[in-house]
């Protein structure tokens, strides 16, 4: 008995200029309940004592454990061609350079 192998549907992506342009986050907030993931992506300014979200979205836990894989694999091909990024707090063993906690 052959099995039918299930084809791949091919999407096509419509990117109005608006979303082409994109918004600048340094913060994002993530919550979940049992059916979605919400991510609020905020910026915060030095001084400034509150953080303005400026986009949300909501997915699907199987949307969202997607997104974390798909977002690993892309920063393990940044990493190889870039090097490490370094996440704040995080010191610089080349350079002694960071965050000292005693």
């Amino acid at each position: 008995m052959n099995a039918k192998q299930p084809q791949q549907q091919r999407i096509t992506v419509d990117l109005n200029e608006k979303e082409a342009e994109g918004i600048y986050s340094n913060l994002t907030l993530i919550s979940s309940s049992p059916a979605e993931f919400i991510l609020d992506f905020a910026r915060i300014v030095p001084g400034m004592p509150k953080a303005k979200v400026h986009a949300r979205v909501i997915m699907t836990p199987q949307a969202a454990k997607g997104l974390l894989q798909t977002l690993g694999k892309n920063i393990e091909r940044f990493e190889a061609a870039n090097g490490e990024i370094k996440l704040a707090g995080q010191p610089d063993a080349a350079t002694g350079i960071g965050f000292q906690t005693d």
